[in-house]
């Protein structure tokens, strides 16, 4: 699906993109490039975050692991220094974990997801938004899923992780009302992206199963969305969630 660009958008502009080297981190870093925005790219695979440096011209990347919060506080001093200061951040970095009950789920598990999905979202909102106050502007767009809205079966440690997601965007984004700082996130249901090659053919097959429209979400129509939450329009809007789940959401 061919995304329509508008130029400009970001002019002047500087983000921070967690998960940016691959899926919809990276196709959300291209486009703010392509519309005028310098880009810093935030990943753990240092090989695919220089090849992206590459392939979309982003200013900066940083290498880390986003569930520690030493390295989060570094990093984002780092951005702000290599950008200029920080105005946008998408929080797009996540894994899935393992697809299996509870009674089963292993206990390192549970918690390499939960440090990842909330912790480590947590540590780059909370590092970020000082320099987006000192610089009187900011938009925070923080990737949550329907499953944090619905629950996935055989992926508890992923629905509470986004469930999570969903509730610390709605309370930063009171907390920020006053400011020029505006918190949103968005609930997709699935896109075909990397991040199915950590799921079971059959959690995806369920996946399938519950959009009415009858197919995967494209990582086009994500980025369309969070890169309108991160752009100077959305000035009425904060602390909401955006579905775009094929008719899935119930609410």
């Amino acid at each position: 699906m061919p995304e329509t660009l508008i130029p400009g958008r970001f002019a002047g502009q500087t983000a921070i993109v967690t998960g940016g080297a691959a899926g919809i981190g990276l196709a959300v870093a291209a486009r703010i490039t392509a519309e005028g925005g310098r880009v810093s790219l935030w990943d753990r695979d240092s090989a695919r975050l220089e090849e992206a440096r590459r392939d979309i011209g982003a200013a900066d990347i940083q290498a880390l692991d986003i569930s520690d919060a030493a390295s989060v506080a570094r990093a984002a001093e780092a951005s702000a220094a290599a950008l200029g200061g920080t105005d946008v951040l998408v929080c797009s970095a996540g894994i899935t974990g393992p697809n299996t009950p509870l009674a089963d789920y292993p206990v390192a598990d549970w918690q390499q997801v939960i440090n990842v999905n909330l912790n480590g979202l947590f540590y780059c909102n909370k590092f970020v938004v000082p320099q987006m106050l000192a610089g009187g502007y900011g938009r925070i767009v923080n990737i949550a899923s329907v499953a944090g809205k619905e629950g996935n079966p055989n992926a508890s440690a992923y629905s509470t992780s986004k469930a999570g997601v969903i509730g610390l965007t709605k309370s930063l984004g009171k907390e920020l009302a006053k400011t020029e700082i505006r918190v949103n996130c968005v609930t997709p249901a699935a896109v075909r992206t990397a991040i199915f090659a950590q799921m079971t053919q059959a959690h995806i097959d369920f996946m399938l199963s519950k959009i009415p429209i009858g197919r995967f979400g494209e990582i086009e129509e994500v980025t369309s969305l969070v890169c309108w939450l991160a752009s100077r329009e959305a000035s009425f809007s904060t602390g909401a969630v955006f579905d775009i789940s094929g008719g899935r959401a119930t609410y």
